[in-house]
């Protein structure tokens, strides 16, 4: 079966799930008043890029880019406040941002993407796959990016990808020759979750969260899961597992 026509069985998630998204709340503040994680695995340094949402800036990954510093890594923020949409100013200078970033780190760099933000870390992958050690995304519906309740998202798409370059453009769903991992929650409510799922393939997974789409960046399980995947070295991948054993699913 081709992507396409995977695609036409997704379909946005309900009111329901969209109304759920009011838990974001809770998840901030239950972020914000917690003690740090202390049992983490220590980072080795390397450089990570943080690349935020639609419509959201890098204060909105700031928790987590506190979590991965004080574990040894270094963090660079992508510049937007907000994130306007994958529009030509916008990519222009994130395509300059992530030359300076790759300049000043010493070894490949790791790349973190919520929604929006895990659609560009995909596609920097693809163009500088020498250059990215891996890929993680959070919520990002690569694989329909226009069935989703932001419609505003699509829009800007169709804007920035003249005729041509749809054509002749590799699917946003193709799959990424680095390690990636794809984080999703069945409860979303802003995108799809069957959007988010990795073809099957070596150094490819998905794994399962019980979060809302905007409180996802901030929930322990999600913190937990970066910083494994963070901390594997190069050359040694390894499935995620969970603190009880099951893989796929924190």
């Amino acid at each position: 079966m081709k992507s396409s026509d995977r695609n036409a069985f997704i379909t946005r998630p309900s009111v329901w799930n969209l109304l759920g998204e009011i838990r974001w709340v809770g998840e901030w503040v239950a972020g914000s008043l917690r003690r740090e994680m202390t049992d983490l695995p220590e980072g080795d340094g390397h450089a990570v890029l943080l690349l935020p949402g639609f419509l959201a800036s890098d204060r909105s990954l700031a928790p987590l880019a506190r979590t991965l510093r004080r574990l040894g890594y270094i963090t660079y923020r992508s510049g937007f406040n907000p994130n306007p949409g994958p529009t030509r100013p916008a990519l222009d200078w994130l395509r300059g941002r992530v030359v300076e970033v790759m300049e000043r780190a010493e070894t490949p760099i790791s790349i973190v993407g919520q929604s929006l933000g895990g659609i560009y870390a995909r596609e920097i992958a693809r163009n500088y796959p020498s250059r990215v050690r891996c890929v993680i995304t959070m919520g990002s519906p690569f694989q329909a990016p226009e069935n989703t309740n932001a419609s505003l998202v699509a829009t800007a798409l169709g804007r920035f990808w003249g005729r041509e370059e749809r054509e002749s453009r590799p699917a946003l769903s193709e799959p990424l020759t680095v390690p990636t991992t794809s984080v999703f929650s069945r409860s979303d409510g802003v995108v799809p979750w069957e959007a988010c799922i990795e073809a099957p393939g070596p150094q490819r997974e998905n794994i399962e969260v019980r979060t809302s789409h905007i409180g996802m960046a901030v929930h322990p399980a999600v913190i937990r899961i970066v910083a494994d995947r963070l901390a594997l070295p190069r050359g040694g991948w390894r499935p995620y597992a969970s603190s009880e054993g099951s893989a796929g699913t924190a």
